[in-house]
């Protein structure tokens, strides 16, 4: 705020449009177009990404004392194969360990070790729609 002289709403626009994956490629906040593209950026950008979930994951698993499930869902989770090897990769310490064949397919469970590794579609409408009705009905 101060150095930029930014009022609210670009700092607004600032955290949460021009951030996060955008912010570090330079170029776009799209994985699909991240893990396309040949710019050193968008593999630094998708690399950074990745090192963040592995960080969250080793966190969380010491935390807890192991996991048993891990789950990937929403647009990244659900359709990146490439996010979920590398954010698995090196956890079999953990019992993490992907089938490739079933990852790359982006089967249900694609897990090939003792802790289930699982790739569940989110259907965000659906959930609003439910939420509404109970409120509605309510």
């Amino acid at each position: 705020l101060q150095q930029e002289g930014l009022d609210a709403d670009q700092l607004s626009d600032l955290l949460y449009r021009k951030s996060g994956l955008l912010g570090l490629s330079g170029f776009s906040n799209d994985m699909r177009t991240l893990e396309a593209s040949d710019d050193p950026h968008a593999r630094e950008a998708v690399d950074y990404f990745i090192h963040r979930i592995r960080r969250e994951l080793g966190s969380l698993a010491a935390a807890l004392g192991g996991i048993y499930a891990l789950v990937f869902t929403g647009g990244i989770g659900e359709h990146s194969s490439h996010v979920r090897a590398g954010a698995c990769r090196g956890f079999d310490w953990l019992g993490i360990s992907l089938d490739p064949g079933l990852n790359e397919a982006g089967a249900l469970d694609i897990a090939s070790g003792p802790v289930r590794v699982m790739v569940v579609p989110t259907d965000e409408e659906r959930v609003i729609a439910r939420a509404v009705h109970a409120a509605l009905a309510g």
